[in-house]
């Protein structure tokens, strides 16, 4: 893709990183109107970022900008438009003075309605009454009651605290798992320390995994958290693939250690055709989806407007991630 500037001036000079099959941001004017606006793919950043002020990575899970920084040479500001910068993050970055800020808030809502519809497929047997539907099987079957049970929500950010709200009105008692063991947590009640997720695992029915992937979380869901949980339990995973040991859950799910995975995110993606997911019965499959709901991109385009006007006001744009923890710090 060639580089395209779209208004000369002596403005600040803003770089979109997208690719030639992802549409620009819908309100493409409005920055305009704003900036010059420079729009690239991976291969022609580096001949983008020499003067910019601004990178949005609209290509959300690219790692391009680690092989262009040595480009970087006027950059003050990068803005992420997913929740996760796990893609972003290298040591260069983290080191300089650059404000990173991401789409915080922006999938808090879709995706916790995700985790409730996952929740509710698994207890009410959806996935299994569409089977037997395509098979033309009538089958009387008692169902499991959703009120009443234990939800340990791995993830005590903003999109984790949207679903514990949501879990909970629907009767489901919640505790969380966050860096910081603590009590009285206004969403939570009782949060426990991820790195503690192993004796605390037993209590879950559903264990939904939530948090940002670091170096404290990758793997967090291993072996030994398996071993300890209840062979009726559930796990859901909208955070990132790499939260999970997946040899060890694949395990874990043909032996009966525990009874079924929702899985919306994977170690590779597109899961490959040959992984032992496709075929499991107790595995239900989605594409990384649980928070693209119509209008994702349009809500991400305007967050990132907003923030863009409080640059050009001389403030400090909203969501700015802790680059040490690969997080916005809740305030």
């Amino acid at each position: 893709m060639e580089n395209r500037t779209c208004r000369p001036g002596p403005r600040p000079t803003v770089v979109v990183l997208t690719t030639a099959t992802t549409p620009p941001p819908y309100n493409a004017a409005l920055l305009e109107d704003r900036a010059e606006v420079v729009y690239t793919d991976a291969e022609g950043l580096g001949g983008a970022l020499p003067g910019a002020e601004v990178l949005l990575v609209w290509d959300f899970f690219s790692t391009a900008l680690r092989d262009a920084w040595e480009h970087a040479d006027a950059l003050r500001w990068v803005h992420v438009a997913a929740a996760g910068v796990d893609s972003l993050l290298f040591d260069g970055l983290r080191d300089s003075d650059v404000l990173v800020t991401n789409a915080h808030g922006a999938f808090d809502g879709p995706i916790a309605e995700f985790v409730l519809a996952s929740v509710l497929a698994q207890d009410k047997q959806l996935h299994l009454s569409k089977d037997l539907q395509r098979r033309s099987t009538w089958r009387h079957r008692e169902v499991r009651r959703t009120a009443g049970q234990h939800a340990l929500v791995v993830g005590t950010g903003g999109i984790g605290r949207a679903t514990a709200r949501l879990l909970r009105a629907v009767g489901l008692e919640v505790r969380g798992a966050g860096r910081t063991a603590r009590e009285d947590d206004p969403d939570f009640g009782t949060v426990v320390a991820s790195a503690d997720l192993a004796e605390h695992a037993g209590w879950a029915d559903h264990l939904v995994l939530i948090a940002p992937l670091t170096e404290a979380t990758r793997g967090l869901l291993d072996a030994e958290v398996l071993g300890r949980m209840k062979p009726t339990a559930h796990v859901v995973n909208v955070g990132r693939g790499a939260l999970v040991e997946e040899p060890a859950l694949v395990e874990a799910l043909r032996s009966g250690r525990i009874a079924a995975a929702s899985l919306d995110v994977f170690a590779e993606e597109p899961l490959p055709p040959g992984h032992p997911f496709w075929a499991m019965e107790n595995v239900h499959v989605s594409a990384h989806m649980s928070g693209d709901v119509v209008g994702w991109r349009d809500t991400l385009a305007d967050q990132f407007a907003d923030n863009l006007d409080r640059w050009l006001a001389g403030s400090v744009p909203a969501h700015r991630v802790d680059k040490d923890l690969g997080y916005v710090r809740r305030s």
